[in-house]
């Protein structure tokens, strides 16, 4: 999927939005009996796909410094209660950058005794369209020495019921961070983390061994490697030297080697 340069004027939407930049292979079956399809990739990265809109609201509101008991609105498609511990915001029917209508109550708990500033969000059958999720999302939000970029990390301890009505459930954490630069070609964004979800009876132990990394002037993933462990085996994922191109490379725990593209 391409990375349109105009979602990158809202940063938390910049960072929850970079992770769904990957697309996958066909199905390739390995001597080990492994295979990893593109139905299976897309899912690992689904909560943050779902989640993403509503993260960018969560952000900015708690960057909004309002006092205890101070109430904000956004044309009724939410509504936010202030106390001195955090919020809790209500949504609406809420179409939040094209994502599907928002509905439910989130309470929002800031963490005082961190130096950095972060918070937890708790949802309780909350619905993005006819998705249901349920669980926790901790958000710790720094920049960096030099002033010129930022960094969101995100834990998750969440289930989802989609659509369909299976399930997928994640745990992990995954840091989002953009540096800023001179041109579109120099301000880079990247994902980093460790996390496991279990889908459709498998379990997927996600680490990233070097940051994923692209820029605002390629739109894919140009490099960085993670490994994705599926059921004790592991398949790693290589996104290439930095030359801008939609071409990822995949290897299998027998040694063969796949290239794949990273467009839809």
């Amino acid at each position: 999927m391409k990375i349109s340069v105009a979602v990158f004027k809202r940063i938390a939407l910049i960072m929850m939005g970079a992770v769904v930049i990957l697309s996958c292979s066909d199905e390739t079956e390995t001597e080990e009996n492994v295979e990893l399809t593109s139905t299976e990739l897309k899912t690992i990265l689904e909560t943050d796909d779902v989640s993403g809109s509503v993260d960018t609201v969560l952000s900015d509101l708690y960057m909004n410094n309002s006092t205890s008991g101070k109430s904000a609105k956004n044309d009724d498609c939410y509504n936010a209660e202030y106390t001195d511990t955090g919020y809790t915001v209500t949504f609406n029917n809420c179409v939040l950058n094209g994502s599907d209508n928002v509905n439910g109550t989130l309470v929002v708990t800031y963490n005082l005794d961190n130096e950095t500033a972060s918070y937890t969000a708790v949802y309780e059958d909350f619905y993005v369209g006819e998705i249901k999720i349920n669980g926790t999302r901790t958000y710790v939000l720094s920049g960096n020495s030099n002033e010129n970029g930022v960094s969101f990390a995100v834990t998750s301890n969440m289930s989802l019921v989609l659509e369909d009505g299976s399930t997928v459930s994640e745990n992990g954490t995954k840091t989002f961070g953009i540096t800023f630069g001179d041109s579109l070609e120099s301000t880079t964004f990247s994902i980093e983390g460790d996390w496991t979800l279990m889908a459709d009876g498998n379990t997927y132990n996600v680490s990233v061994i070097s940051a994923l990394q692209g820029n605002l002037n390629c739109a894919y993933l140009n490099t960085g490697n993670m490994t994705i462990d599926k059921n004790g085996l592991t398949i790693g994922v290589n996104f290439g030297d930095g030359t801008c191109d939609d071409i990822a490379l995949v290897t299998y725990p027998n040694g063969v080697e796949e290239e794949i593209t990273l467009k839809n």
